[in-house]
């Protein structure tokens, strides 16, 4: 006898700008860690229902959307000497893989910053799902990945006199994603 697999169905979701955040951190002088986040964030997670290898996530921040809390830094950061956000005003991510459970799980994908594009793995957990007061439907994310900024064009430094450099190679990228049930 031939069985049938029913087809894997799938649900879309957009992502709450107002309710998730992308946030980054990177030493500063070797000695402290500065943190910032995009304000404007915008994306699309599909999720393939039973089958987490088939579902997807595309997401855009605008690079002016940069805040570190300080204008001069946040002038710099979206500066040709870091984003160029005059010249490259998105930076990108899509997935080209997922791997795990419903649980926990990782997304790979491609990330593009100033025009350069490199696959990432970000480790990932999903933080639950509920009806929200206006009858929609919200799913939760977390994930975490870290970065050599230096790989995506991001090289501007200045050396310090104690043997360092004034920016961190290194950024560790903290994101919370809450997204909408689309129709």
């Amino acid at each position: 006898m031939a069985t049938t697999q029913a087809p894997a169905t799938s649900s879309t979701w957009k992502i709450d700008p107002s309710h998730s955040n992308v946030e980054f951190a990177v030493k500063h002088l070797m000695i402290s860690t500065v943190k910032g986040h995009f304000a404007d964030v915008e994306g699309e997670i599909v999720i393939a229902n039973g089958d987490p290898s088939r579902s997807s996530v595309s997401a855009t921040l605008k690079a002016a959307s940069i805040d570190t809390r300080t204008g001069q830094r946040d002038d710099h950061l979206r500066s040709a000497d870091f984003l160029d956000a005059a010249n490259f005003p998105e930076i990108t991510f899509k997935s080209t893989r997922i791997a795990g459970d419903d649980s926990e799980f990782k997304v790979i994908g491609n990330l593009t910053i100033r025009g350069v594009t490199r696959e990432i793995t970000l480790e990932a957990t999903n933080e639950g799902s509920g009806k929200d007061p206006w009858g929609g439907e919200r799913i939760g994310f977390s994930a975490k990945t870290k970065l050599d900024r230096r790989d995506f064009g991001l090289t501007w430094n200045q050396a310090i006199e104690s043997g360092g450099v004034v920016v961190g190679h290194e950024l560790k990228v903290s994101i919370e994603i809450e997204a909408v049930k689309q129709g």
